[in-house]
């Protein structure tokens, strides 16, 4: 039968032979150990004494919890959060503005603050949508991903129908320092939880793998809000239309965002013009705004929907 040594013991013979202890000197320096034994009052068996390497390695794997975003199939899915309050700016230059909205029957409010390098735009969004779309396919098949996600720099820049260059790269690179610096604080449940503080839209996110030859990023690290998790777990979705990709100017998307989570099943909903510009996050002058709601009324290129202004009532409806 194995006879197991108390702790004592161990402790007794481990400072007599001064192998890695603390208290050991040499020429009147402190020895550091060079492996230390984890002691437990327990018995002590291989599943008690572990080294600091292999602790770490326990701590490294628990680390590593992550979802890896390489579906190949699933629908395009957008946050109803978001997409019921102007979060992210219209502006195609960097935004320094702090933003305050509170909607018509004053019960949501939201305030952004912008990041160093600018508010996250509605462009820098698609990085939401990427993640939520991945991680929904996932609920969908049984999975409980992480909210910390993996994915190709690659991947995501095809899929949001971005060209591969180099360029691009870097884009994606500052949109998630927007994203990350982007403050938000708000009274909006997502999950039916609050959020009692104010977050970035992402936790963190890191390069965590780069090309040889270029040392352009090839894999991407990111940890999602609370905020935005609960809302993904939840299945405060809606799916949309990969069209909204094609959507270049920042109000057409706005628009087909309010338009999907207004519009339902219903023939058509009716908003103020007033009203639909602080819903879609404009600055600009009501008879300015006016003018780009009537020239995107006539390009008519909002997949799925279109609208009519009439004294200055908007009414959506679903395409014929």
């Amino acid at each position: 039968m194995e006879k197991f040594k108390t702790k004592e013991q161990l402790l007794k013979e481990w400072e007599q032979k001064q192998y890695g202890h603390k208290g050991a000197k040499k020429n009147g320096v402190e020895v550091l150990p060079q492996q230390e034994l984890k002691f437990s009052t327990e018995s002590v068996t291989d599943t008690t004494l572990k080294t600091d390497k292999e602790t770490e390695t326990v701590k490294s794997k628990a680390a590593d919890d992550y979802f890896v975003c390489d579906l190949q199939n699933y629908s395009f899915k957008d946050d109803t959060a978001t997409m019921e309050a102007p979060i992210f700016s219209l502006s195609t230059q960097e935004d320094q503005k702090l933003w305050v909205w509170t909607s018509g029957d004053g019960k949501k409010t939201v305030e952004v603050a912008p990041s160093f390098y600018g508010r996250a735009t509605v462009f820098d969004k698609d990085v939401l949508i990427f993640a939520a779309s991945q991680l929904t396919g996932a609920i969908n098949r049984g999975e409980t991903p992480s909210r910390k996600i993996r994915f190709k720099a690659y991947d995501y820049l095809n899929t949001t129908m971005r060209n591969t260059s180099g360029d691009n790269y870097e884009r994606f690179k500052m949109s998630l320092k927007r994203l990350q610096g982007t403050q938000i604080t708000t009274n909006i449940k997502t999950g039916k939880s609050r959020i009692a503080k104010g977050f970035g839209i992402i936790d963190d996110w890191q390069i965590v793998e780069k090309s040889e030859k270029s040392d352009q990023m090839v894999a991407i690290e990111i940890t999602l809000s609370e905020w935005l998790y609960n809302a993904i777990v939840d299945q405060e979705v809606l799916t949309i239309t990969p069209k909204y990709f094609e959507l270049r100017k920042p109000l057409e998307r706005r628009l087909y965002e309010i338009a999907r989570k207004h519009v339902g099943k219903q023939k058509s909903w009716r908003i103020t013009l007033e009203n639909l510009r602080d819903k879609c996050g404009s600055v600009r002058e009501l008879r300015r705004f006016r003018l780009d709601m009537k020239n995107i009324c006539v390009a008519n290129n909002l997949p799925d929907y279109q609208f009519s202004l009439d004294e200055d009532i908007v009414t959506f409806s679903v395409k014929e």
